[in-house]
Order: structure tokens, then sequence, then C-alpha cells
């Protein structure tokens, strides 16, 4: 049976006229089927050089040099509400999807008046506090420039995807008096270092082979949630082979053990990854329903 598994948590405001047919023979009709073609890939083109010609600064994260050169790449919109995203893209720990989990968000989010803001962090590589630090770091220099950047100090959440939602739901359960999001929106996120049904990669590339158990333990966020936990979003696939949704599910029930005001999607396919990519057929849901949710929670 096909569904889409929707809850949402507490605390919520109430809320062309058919072308004339002039042509009739061959040639036109070929010669207008080619214009069509040609139209709409001018028009994907032109999207396309809207996406990668958008303006951004970018600012080092730390003033000594490292080698992955740990970054934000800061998008601004030209009529600002004050909120502002900084998006964790995923990879597993081990590399990053920069682009479908991070930039191509840009010019939506910037149409909402939202500031977006993509932090390149540093693989954990033996070290498991360096994308914590990395998470802080970013959170702390967007907050630094909220007033030049048009933003509100409260208004500053946290966005993950896969392993980079588990950073952020790490943040989001793991901060301090400088660093906590003010709201986090978390796509098919690893929330559990439980190696029962976490993402076997992320676990090993954040903790190594053998973990102690208060390590895993501090890094399965669905057992740090406080009523100090931000607002959340999550969003999964039902079919995902790669996360189980049971990491988003068992978050989710953690918020609201807490009190804490939350909302979760479960698609029935999409599997892992879709990011902001449009083959993902319950985009236009889950688009609908971000923009919704953005506009209630303050």
């Amino acid at each position: 049976m096909q569904y889409i598994f929707s809850i949402q948590g507490k605390n919520h405001k109430k809320n062309p006229s058919t072308p004339k047919k002039y042509v009739t023979s061959g040639i036109k009709q070929f010669i207008i089927c080619d214009m069509k073609k040609l139209l709409l890939s001018l028009a994907t083109m032109f999207a396309s050089f809207n996406l990668f010609s958008q303006q951004y600064q970018e600012i080092a994260l730390w003033p000594q040099t490292y080698e992955d050169n740990p970054v934000i790449k800061v998008f601004l919109p030209e009529k600002p509400n004050g909120k502002a995203i900084i998006a964790c893209p995923g990879g597993g720990y081990q590399h990053l999807a920069m682009e479908h989990e991070g930039t191509q968000f840009a010019p939506w989010l910037n149409e909402q008046g939202i500031a977006l803001i993509v932090l390149k962090y540093r693989m954990p590589k033996g070290n498991h506090e360096i994308p914590l630090s990395d998470a802080k770091q970013a959170m702390k220099i967007v907050r630094q420039h909220a007033k030049d950047w048009n933003i509100d100090t409260n208004k500053i959440g946290i966005m993950g995807f896969s392993a980079g939602g588990h950073l952020a739901s790490t943040l989001a359960t793991h901060f301090d008096s400088e660093t906590r999001p003010d709201f986090q929106i978390l796509f098919y996120p690893v929330i559990t270092m439980d190696k029962t049904y976490t993402h076997g990669g992320s676990r090993k590339n954040l903790l190594g082979e053998n973990p102690l158990e208060e390590l895993v333990k501090f890094y399965s966020n669905e057992l740090q949630v406080t009523p100090e936990t931000p607002k959340a979003f999550i969003l999964f696939s039902n079919n995902d082979k790669t996360v189980p949704s049971l990491n988003g599910v068992n978050y989710y029930l953690a918020l609201q053990k807490n009190g804490v005001s939350a909302e979760l999607h479960i698609y029935p396919t999409g599997g892992h990854g879709w990011g902001f990519k449009d083959d993902f057929i319950y985009k236009p849901q889950w688009i609908a329903a971000l923009v919704q949710w953005l506009s209630l929670i303050f």
C-alpha cells in the first residue's frame, strides 16, 4: 500500500488557453517542434546559469590553514526576512555532496528571503571532535556577521543531509551558549551510532572500528535530546536502504517526549540522497511542507 506518513508536532500556528492550429504541413510541424525543443533547452540553460552565476562570499572557518580547507559559502537574499540556514552536506564523513545537498538550495531559499550558508567541514580522519568543532565555528561566524548580513540572531537554523544530518543533529543536541541553533532541518539523517540501525560507514569514519560505548552513546543523538533541543523538521523515504527511517522516527519520539515541537515526513519511495534533485517525485510535497513550516515557527 502506498502512503505518505506525516506527523506534525505541537506549537504550530493555524494557519492557457489552447493555441490555435495554423500549421498543416509536415515541414512546418517539424520546425515548430524543433523550436519548442530549442526554447526548452534555452530555459534550462538560463536556469543553470542563474544557479552557477549566483554571487556568494567564501569565508575560512579558522585563521590557520588545514588540509581540508574548511569554509562557509554565504548566499544572501536580495530581500532578507532575517532567517538563515547553515547547511551540512552529507557524504558518510568521508566526502561532501556540496551541490545537491548544499549550493543548489541557494536560489530557492534566497527567493524565500532566507540566507543560506553552506558549510564545507573537515572529515574526522580519526578525530571525532573535528566536524562538530567546524559546525560550532560556523554558527559563531554567522552570528558575528548577523548585522552585516541582515540576519536575526534568533532565527538561525542548521540543516543536514545523511551524515551531514548527523552533524546537524549533533550540534542541535551538543551546543553551548554561543552555538545553539534556533531550528533544525534534517534530510534522511543518520541520528544514531547504535550499530543495529545506524549507517555503518558514517559510524566507522566518525568513531573508528571499535569505539567505546560511552562515545557511541554520546553521538547517538536520539539519546541526547532535552527540552532545550531546537524544533525540528525531518524527512525520510520509507525505502531508504542506506539510512533506515527508524533514525528519524526515534529522534522524533525523543523530541516529543521532551516537549520539543517537531514535524516528521516519511515518503513511500525515493531511497537515499535525493537532496534538491528534481527526480525525487515527492519534491513538490516536501518543498510545500517546508515552506509552510518555516513560515510558522517564528
